[in-house]
């Protein structure tokens, strides 16, 4: 198949809704999810663990450090010996999606990093001059930044939304930096170029708040209404989870960050063409818009009742060419899979850990 065909297959189904998408997954990978639960039996303290949602509300003190062209805010826990763990959230949440997830990870003997990304909470540009740019290689590499002021050399990259799009990158553009990456919603590298695909009417209105996001109304209301805005977002993309409010307020805080704005909105207008990006990562976003494929051993996730746009499995099945594992998460499971089924999610890290 050639790339382009693949681009748009694999953008196609991504945007389609989750009913028909979660029904069909379910019941191609019911005797999947069983069989992986059956071999990971033996896996250390951390698969075994079970927390109940919400145990943790808060991190230990949080730390700062100066890493390419931010100064990252992370939280970190377990034994600085341990293997990294690195956690990554995405939009609108912040580095509490992992505050029940970081503490089993830390107990099993991981070095648990959860950094804010770029535009969240206490993570800052260094230079006023620097561009407010949200594309996806450059998210990438404040990560990279990121191990290199820690000096990991080599983490499993887990994460959500933006997380996981930021661990494919890294597992394609830097395999000798990942160990391992577990990826909510699977393959999520895309391309301007391939975004300029036309969907059909369903789609299309899920994906609203990027074509609001378009428009100048869109910024400024994304900017007034942010708080309300985020909300919005967390009850359409997981449905059944029942968060409550102080559980928001934490993450919302995050939502502050001077730059917040002007990174979301950069980020969803470059996907789609209407921003540019920066010609010094004009390379490694050629790179990625070949959809290269996934090497290092992989773990994707999916919630059962996932709101927000996202593919079945069978979509992007052939971009993993290592060890691999898909599992589907039943219960009522939404977008925000590491907050909403810790236990589900530190098991993963902990399994892909040992493949």
């Amino acid at each position: 198949m050639k790339k382009s065909e693949i681009s748009q297959e694999i953008n196609l189904e991504r945007r389609r809704f989750v009913g028909a998408a979660a029904m069909t997954i379910a019941a191609a990978q019911f005797g999947m999810i069983g069989s992986a639960e059956a071999q990971a039996s033996n896996a250390n303290q951390a698969s075994a663990t079970t927390i109940k949602p919400g145990t943790h509300t808060s991190f230990g003190p949080l730390k700062q450090i100066d890493a390419g062209l931010l100064n990252i805010g992370y939280a970190e826990d377990g034994p600085a010996s341990g293997q990294a763990v690195i956690l990554l959230h995405g939009w609108p949440y912040d580095i509490h999606s992992y505050v029940d997830v970081a503490p089993i990870l830390a107990s099993a003997g991981y070095r648990v990093v959860v950094p804010y990304l770029r535009g969240y909470g206490s993570t800052t540009f260094l230079s006023s001059s620097t561009m407010r740019n949200a594309q996806q290689s450059a998210v990438a590499l404040d990560i990279i930044a990121l191990m290199d002021a820690l000096k990991i050399q080599k983490a499993i990259v887990a994460g959500f939304d933006w997380g996981a799009r930021t661990a494919d990158i890294m597992a394609v553009l830097w395999p000798e930096r990942c160990r391992a990456i577990v990826s909510v919603g699977g393959y999520l590298i895309g391309s301007p170029a391939a975004n300029q695909v036309p969907y059909p009417p369903a789609p299309t209105l899920a994906f609203w708040y990027q074509y609001y996001f378009a428009t100048e109304i869109g910024r400024l209301g994304y900017q007034k209404y942010l708080h309300d805005f985020a909300k919005l977002i967390w009850q359409t993309s997981s449905p059944k989870w029942n968060f409550d409010d102080a559980t928001f307020e934490r993450s919302a805080a995050s939502l502050n960050n001077p730059d917040h704005v002007a990174i979301t909105i950069h980020n969803y207008r470059w996907r789609i063409g209407l921003a540019d990006g920066e010609r010094k990562y004009d390379d490694l976003e050629e790179r990625l818009a070949a959809l290269p494929v996934v090497a290092v051993p992989a773990i994707t996730m999916e919630g059962d009742s996932n709101g927000a746009i996202h593919a079945p499995s069978t979509a992007y099945r052939n971009k993993f060419s290592g060890k691999y594992e898909y599992r589907l998460i039943t219960g009522g499971v939404g977008h925000n899979l590491p907050q909403e089924a810790p236990d589900v999610f530190a098991k993963a890290v902990v399994d892909v850990a040992g493949y």
